[in-house]
């Protein structure tokens, strides 16, 4: 191995530099674009989960587009029973929230003046500025307004999405004719994509899993609109730390208000959640994925800290899957494996560093 020169060393500081001040405009740019960025990268990842049954069904003697197009129709089929169930819920939660509001205001008040008997006297309209409780149902219309926004984009993404599918028939004859050896590179990124996807859909089938048991749980719990906070705990479990806890908050704290429920019914579905997502995603998921697709503690609010910033609440909603996709690329090259085991949580099973095919997810290790 050749020693560095002193020219090197001195290079060194003025790299980093240039590095850093890169790394900010390139933020800063996607920060900027963040609107035509997040429906595109919204689109790209739903399209490498799609890839899975187009592969399957490809096995199965079917031809390439062939593939494609049931799949299309599949997600597109499934996706509209789900938001039309979906929509259905959120248009009966609309119907009933100056019932909700009404509730939560009598146990605004009934708090305030039990702390008040208890010589911890709350200035109520300062309580109530601070918490924008002034107006009953104030958050409504910009909430409509979001949501709308949201049904044009998802119109976007799903049509991204099908374009995309049909692009990766022919895209492994465009890099041949783009690369004079094009066969390293086609490695490197099978290898990327397919640990890419089995991390997409891993996590995409933990958060599903997610859902169904939260929604099972509000059935039998008796919180209103279960349907509704199952779809909400399947998103935001995709949120590193704090997706789940947020989660659990509109249903616990509409139970605990709610004429038939209680702070024992709003305890046992805090509970319940606690225990699917401790189960989940504290013992189920690390050992699906393998530690190669792991992210320290500090990395994973880290970059819920930084994605959020650059694309706002779609940023949080993506950032581990972003975090990981960086991670996963750079773990692809020798130059940059570095970078990548200092995302990672650092320590293997039992505490022991193995060799490189240890690094690998259980579905990439040579047997």
């Amino acid at each position: 191995m050749s020693k560095l020169s002193e020219e090197d060393y001195r290079s060194i500081p003025l790299h980093a530099t240039l590095a850093l001040a890169a790394l900010v405009v390139i933020m800063a740019g996607m920060k900027l674009g963040a609107d035509l960025l997040v429906p595109l990268l919204l689109a790209i990842f739903i399209a490498v989960v799609c890839t899975s049954p187009v592969h399957w069904l490809h096995r199965c003697g079917l031809s390439l587009r062939m593939s494609v197009f049931l799949t299309l129709i599949f997600m597109l089929v499934f996706l509209s029973l789900i938001g039309l169930l979906v929509v259905n819920s959120f248009s009966t939660f609309i119907q009933a929230l100056p019932d909700i509001e009404t509730r939560l205001y009598e146990h605004y008040w009934d708090v305030l003046n039990a702390l008040a008997s208890r010589g911890l006297a709350i200035d109520p309209d300062r309580l109530s500025s601070m918490l924008d409780m002034d107006e009953e149902g104030s958050w409504v219309p910009p909430l409509l307004g979001e949501l709308g926004n949201l049904f044009m984009q998802s119109a976007v993404v799903a049509l991204l999405v099908i374009f995309l599918l049909f692009e990766t028939l022919n895209f492994r004859d465009k890099v041949s004719l783009a690369l004079e050896n094009p066969a390293p590179s086609l490695m490197r990124f099978s290898e990327f994509s397919l640990t890419l996807k089995r991390y997409l859909a891993v996590k995409t089938v933990i958060s599903l899993a997610t859902g169904i048991l939260v929604w099972l749980s509000c059935l039998i719990v008796g919180v209103e609109f279960p349907l509704l906070w199952g779809v909400l705990a399947f998103a935001l479990n995709f949120i590193p730390n704090i997706g789940s806890a947020i989660a659990a908050v509109p249903p616990v704290l509409l139970l605990l208000v709610a004429q038939d429920g209680g702070a024992w019914q709003a305890l046992l579905l805090a509970t319940a959640y606690l225990v699917i997502n401790f189960v989940l995603g504290n013992l189920i998921e690390p050992r699906v994925m393998g530690q190669a697709l792991g992210l320290s503690t500090f990395v994973a609010f880290l970059s819920l800290i930084v994605w959020g910033w650059i694309f706002g609440a779609a940023g949080m909603l993506l950032s581990v899957v972003l975090t990981m996709t960086l991670k996963i690329a750079l773990d692809s090259h020798p130059q940059t494996r570095w970078i990548a085991h200092l995302l990672g949580p650092g320590r293997r099973r039992g505490g022991v560093t193995e060799g490189r095919d240890a690094r690998r997810p259980p579905w990439l290790r040579r047997h």
